[in-house]
């Protein structure tokens, strides 16, 4: 399988090794996490309950629902339509990866989808829009109570004038064709492609970008994270650690924020500190706050760590059985 765009060849063989770098980075957070507060955290989980449990999970399962519907409308706007289910598949697949660095679990996403007539450039195309809206509507989820702690407004400022930068860079045709023309001929030979797939992956992305179609991706968005959001609040509450639902929907999305500005794999360790921090702040004592962070983000991020390796293997699965079916022909 060759590689495209800096997507790497990915064999069945270095898959696999990518499943158990996950698998063992897994239970490395799990142990490092639990070991430091293993009492706190199942003290924690007995408050919440099995169906305190349940309810979470719930809501992240919402979270991954609207972020694939979202999905699905970006690549039928770049005039793809795959069956839901098939489709499904490959988006979960893309979680299995989330921790590796790289963004791996997306070029896995890329990789799968060549198989069903998807191009690189569009389904990269797809993959950028989907984190910029996720980016807008976690802003937009952390302005709601952004007033509560004036020490994260800079922040948010300085992000909010990226996002208008990004979009009226992303607006002017004529600059990014310039662009493309200056790399082509002011760059070696050996990078000019490279620079000229990026901008094609701008071109396709460009379609998504619309205004119409980003007033639906970011309005999925804000309701899938702001489930996350909301289920954080529920295990605080269960906690009886007293945040008001503003105040904890504010935490959680200004932590994941942290988290995608690190470029850290998955946000680990940049949304968990930022997410610790701001509950001792908000006068949470430490030991709840650090099980309570611990526990949503096992119920969000390695929740969809383990649906995607689920995913991951059954997409291998399906791989492997189109190959031998074409070869029975």
């Amino acid at each position: 399988m060759s590689s495209y765009a800096g997507i790497p060849a990915l064999s069945e063989r270095r898959l696999h090794a990518l499943i158990w770098v996950t698998l063992l980075s897994g239970l490395a957070y799990l142990g490092v996490s639990l070991y430091s507060g293993w009492s706190q955290v199942t003290a924690a989980m007995g408050r919440v309950g099995l169906a305190g449990v349940a309810a979470i999970l719930t809501m992240s399962l919402i979270n991954y629902g609207l972020r694939f519907v979202r999905w699905q409308y970006y690549l039928g706007r770049l005039g793809h339509h795959i069956r839901a289910w098939d489709n499904l598949r490959i988006y979960l697949a893309g979680f299995g990866l989330t921790i590796v660095p790289g963004k791996v679990g997306e070029a896995v996403r890329s990789v799968f989808l060549k198989g069903y007539g998807v191009g690189y450039r569009p389904s990269l195309a797809a993959f950028f829009t989907e984190r910029f809206a996720d980016l807008i509507s976690m802003f937009c989820l952390a302005a709601i109570g952004v007033w509560i702690h004036g020490a994260a407004q800079p922040v948010l400022l300085l992000l909010a004038a990226f996002l208008c930068a990004v979009v009226v860079i992303l607006c002017q045709q004529r600059w990014i064709d310039g662009l493309r023309r200056l790399a082509m001929t002011s760059l070696p030979a050996r990078l000019a492609p490279g620079f000229d797939s990026v901008v094609s992956i701008v071109h396709h992305a460009r379609t998504c970008l619309a205004p119409q179609v980003m007033v639906v991706g970011v309005g999925l968005g804000i309701v899938a994270w702001g489930a996350e959001g909301i289920a954080f609040h529920f295990v605080l509450d269960w906690m009886g650690v007293p945040v008001g639902w503003r105040t904890a929907l504010f935490i959680y999305a200004f932590a994941m924020l942290v988290g995608a500005i690190s470029f850290l794999p998955g946000g680990l360790g940049g949304a968990d500190a930022t997410m610790i921090g701001l509950l001792v702040v908000h006068d949470v004592p430490l030991h709840s706050a650090v099980a309570a962070t611990i526990l949503i983000r096992i119920a969000t991020l390695w929740f969809a760590v383990a649906l995607g390796i689920g995913a991951l293997g059954l997409q291998l699965h399906v791989r492997a059985k189109d190959r031998d079916d074409r070869k029975s022909y």
